[in-house]
């Protein structure tokens, strides 16, 4: 079945228990389902329930499509993020992505949590992506392009838009949040990265690395939705003071620091126009 077909069955299922058009999709990964429970929920659909959709498998991920409204503005989250490292093809791994968009939204917002390559970020720090590196070996438009989705030669010079970045500057100020600006390197995983391979990542010009967002992002402008994307740093991924990673306490910061970030996206909502 073509992609357009594909993602028209998932949307017509979602459509069948609630008729709400989002105008923005939130994508949540670790630590940030308290997002999703901030929304004045419509509806809650497991991806279990929908026939054809990935499944989540990332610890701490919930897996579900809700559809309500945030700040006022009507909104489908995607509660659980999906990986490639989990054994997802790259475009299984876009799918909430472009079902988002075939639902009505025109913008993306997503969150995750990622290990801090600049050493001016503690845990806990938020930042907005301004661009990324892919190195993760996977590209979710790999193979015939479907037209009605997408061009085959989508330009990434503004992957993630300039002017919801600066609003988001904006309201981060007007809140009294740090908000750090970076470029995300994506790596495949799952396993974390050596000490030289951490070194070679800053020396690329990379602030983060993490696991995820940058096929999301790819199939985003592919569709053309305007992106947004922040990620919580929740270990310090610095060479010569690292230390073994503890996925307990990764969790844990992505946790504290998710009331945060609600404030933030909370905030911007009103303001995407």
């Amino acid at each position: 079945m073509a992609l357009h077909e594909d993602i028209g069955a998932l949307a017509d299922q979602v459509r069948k228990r609630c008729d709400l058009v989002p105008s923005v999709a939130l994508l949540l990964g670790t630590g940030l389902g308290g997002v999703a429970e901030r929304l004045k929920a419509v509806c809650r659909v497991p991806y279990a329930e929908l026939a054809g959709m990935p499944k989540s498998t990332a610890e701490s991920h919930k897996g579900e499509v809700v559809l309500g409204h945030l700040s006022g503005i009507p909104v489908v989250a995607f509660s659980g993020r999906l990986h490639a490292y989990e054994g997802h093809s790259s475009a299984d791994v876009v799918v909430p992505v472009r079902l988002g968009r075939r639902l009505g939204a025109h913008s993306l917002i997503m969150g995750s949590a990622v290990g801090g390559l600049n050493p001016q970020y503690q845990i806990g720090d938020i930042v907005g992506i301004e661009d990324h590196i892919n190195l993760m070996g996977v590209n979710p438009l790999i193979g015939p392009n479907d037209d009605r989705v997408g061009s085959r030669w989508p330009d990434m010079i503004h992957t993630y838009d300039p002017k919801l970045l600066k609003l988001a500057g904006e309201v981060a100020m007007d809140a009294k949040i740090r908000l750090h600006r970076g470029v995300y390197v994506g790596v495949l995983g799952p396993n974390l990265e050596t000490r030289a391979e951490y070194r070679m990542l800053r020396t690329l010009g990379a602030d983060v690395v993490g696991m995820s967002t940058v096929p999301e992002a790819i199939a985003a402008v592919h569709c053309g939705m305007k992106t947004l994307a922040f990620a919580i740093v929740t270990d310090r991924c610095l060479p010569d003071a690292l230390e073994p990673a503890n996925v307990p306490a990764i969790i844990a910061a992505a946790n504290a620091a998710e009331p945060v970030l609600t404030t933030l996206i909370t905030a911007l909502l009103p303001r995407l126009g």
